[in-house]
C-alpha cells in the first residue's frame, strides 16, 4: 500500500439521493479504480467523485481499495445526515452568490457539513451569516491561521459593540461549528466564555384580555389561528405546519411533528376550540 496516495469518504446528498462521495488527489491509479466502481460520475459541485450510496457500494470500495491505497472514512462514519424530517436545506443559494470584491464566502466544506447535517434553513442562514462576519474580520489572514486568541478577540469585539447575548452566542456557535465539527477538532475551543444566560420574565396578557382578542376577531380563520395558539401553546412554526389529520379529537389531543430539534411532541386541544 502506499501511504501517500488516500482517498476519503463522504455523505453527499444529490438531487435529494444519498452517495458516497470518494475525494482523492489527481492520480491515475486512483482514477484508473474509480471507474471500475459501479456507476461512478464526478460532482463538480462537490469537486469529488461519487457512486449511489448502498451497503453493497460501500464494501466495493474497500474490496477496491483496500491494500493499495489509505482509506480515509473517519468522517463519514461519524457524520452521517441528520434531521430527515427537517424542511429542504437550501444552500444552494449560498453557492450560487455573485463574487463580491474584498469579501470572503463561507467555505465550501462549511456550506457541505451542514448540508449533510440537514439543520433548518433558519440555522443555516444564522450560522452562515455569523461564520462570514468572523473570516470577514480577519480577511487578510489564512483561516487555517487563526488561533483561539483572534477568535477571542474578534468576540470582545462584539461584547464592545454591545450586542446581546443571544447575538453572541450565535457567533460562538458558528466559529465552534466550523473548528470542531467541519474540521473535526472536538473540545477544540470549549474553553471560549459564553455570556451568562439572561433570565427575563415573559410578558404575560390576563385571561380576560385573551377572551377580548379571540372575540373581537371577527374571521373565523384567524379567530381559530389565535385560539390554537393560546389554549395549545403551539409556536408559530408549529401551527403554520399543522395539518387536519395531526388533530386527534377523540383523544382531545393535536401532533406537533418535527418540532424544535425535530422531536415530535403531542399537545392539548380544547374542546371550546374543536366546536369553534
Amino acid at each position: 500500500m502506499n501511504p501517500f496516495k488516500s482517498i476519503t469518504l463522504y455523505h453527499l446528498m444529490i438531487h435529494d439521493q444519498k452517495m458516497i462521495g470518494i475525494k482523492f488527489s489527481p492520480d491515475k491509479l486512483i482514477q484508473g479504480l474509480i471507474k471500475s466502481l459501479p456507476n461512478p460520475k464526478w460532482s463538480e459541485q462537490y469537486n469529488m467523485a461519487y457512486i449511489p450510496n448502498t451497503k453493497d457500494n460501500l464494501g466495493i470500495i474497500f474490496n477496491t481499495f483496500r491494500g493499495v491505497v489509505w482509506i480515509n472514512y473517519n468522517r463519514f462514519l461519524s457524520n452521517k445526515p441528520l434531521n430527515t424530517g427537517n424542511e429542504c436545506v437550501d444552500v444552494e443559494w449560498f453557492r450560487k452568490r455573485k463574487p463580491i470584491p474584498e469579501y470572503r464566502f463561507c467555505p465550501e466544506e462549511y456550506l457541505l457539513k451542514l448540508e449533510l447535517k440537514k439543520y433548518a434553513n433558519n440555522t443555516v442562514r444564522t450560522y452562515v451569516h455569523f461564520f462570514e462576519l468572523f473570516i470577514n474580520h480577519y480577511k487578510e489572514k489564512n483561516l487555517n491561521a487563526i488561533d483561539e486568541s483572534d477568535i477571542r478577540a474578534f468576540l470582545q469585539k462584539l461584547v464592545q459593540k454591545n450586542v446581546s447575548n443571544s447575538y453572541l452566542n450565535q457567533a460562538i456557535n458558528a466559529i465552534k461549528f466550523y473548528y470542531e465539527v467541519v474540521l473535526g477538532m472536538p473540545n477544540r475551543f470549549y474553553e471560549i466564555e459564553r455570556p451568562r444566560r439572561e433570565f427575563k420574565l415573559p410578558t404575560v396578557i390576563s385571561k380576560e384580555e385573551v377572551l377580548s382578542i379571540i372575540e373581537n376577531t371577527n374571521n373565523l380563520k384567524h379567530r381559530c389561528i389565535i385560539s390554537l395558539l393560546y389554549s395549545s401553546g403551539l409556536r408559530r412554526s408549529e401551527l403554520l405546519n399543522l395539518k387536519l389529520e395531526d388533530v386527534d379529537s377523540k383523544r382531545m389531543l393535536i401532533r406537533v411533528q418535527g418540532s424544535k430539534g425535530n422531536k415530535d411532541r403531542h399537545t392539548l386541544l380544547s374542546q371550546t376550540v374543536l366546536e369553534d
